[in-house]
């Protein structure tokens, strides 16, 4: 699991100092999509209940949302990038390409631009989660968009997904979790 790197705080917990319920969480993880506790899962061991209902929310909200895994990932890196999240950035990233999304896109989230340049399902999306995060509300006009786009379940599940990294993110934030060493990436973290 992990070396504790300058500064990190709740650095990942040696197997054999985990108690019986922590390593049940770990258990969980591996045996589960993710097949390894890593990110964001190292400091919330602290708290093995919290991570194991949490992480199974994300298994739903990741894995298996309607949310089309393209305009999922550009939630979750927009989400990132809101919270500074360098962890959640550098893991998704590549996920994002993967799903659909193109580097212009992943460009337009790293340096906050405008969304004209994206496909309208993209613009859609960004738009949604950028106003979720910074006006803590949805315009009707917006509302109607994304519910256009992607249906009432939709909506809440986009709501979902941006909570449920945002989430992520502050507890990744609090503790100051690294990249892996020599990552490029196109801002820094809020600690630095």
């Amino acid at each position: 699991m992990g070396v504790s790197h300058p500064g990190e705080r709740l650095p990942a917990i040696p197997v054999e100092q985990q108690n019986p319920a922590q390593q049940q969480a770990v258990a969980a993880l591996i045996a589960g999509s993710r097949r390894d506790a890593r990110g964001p899962f190292i400091p919330m061991l602290r708290s093995p209940e919290m991570l194991d209902r949490a992480q199974r929310l994300g298994e739903y909200l990741r894995f298996r949302s309607v949310v089309p895994p393209k305009l999922r990932e550009l939630a979750i890196l927009a989400t990132a990038r809101h919270w500074q999240q360098t962890y959640e950035w550098h893991a998704h990233v590549s996920i994002g390409l993967e799903a659909g999304l193109s580097e212009k896109s992943i460009d337009t989230l790293a340096l906050e631009r405008a969304d004209s340049a994206l496909p309208s399902d993209e613009a859609s999306v960004l738009r949604f989660v950028r106003e979720l995060h910074r006006q803590h509300a949805i315009s009707d006009a917006l509302y109607a968009q994304a519910e256009a786009l992607l249906g009432e379940d939709g909506v809440v599940e986009l709501c979902g997904i941006c909570g449920y990294y945002a989430m992520l993110a502050m507890v990744m934030n609090v503790a100051r979790t690294p990249v892996p060493e020599g990552t490029s990436l196109p801002f820094g973290p809020p600690w630095v």
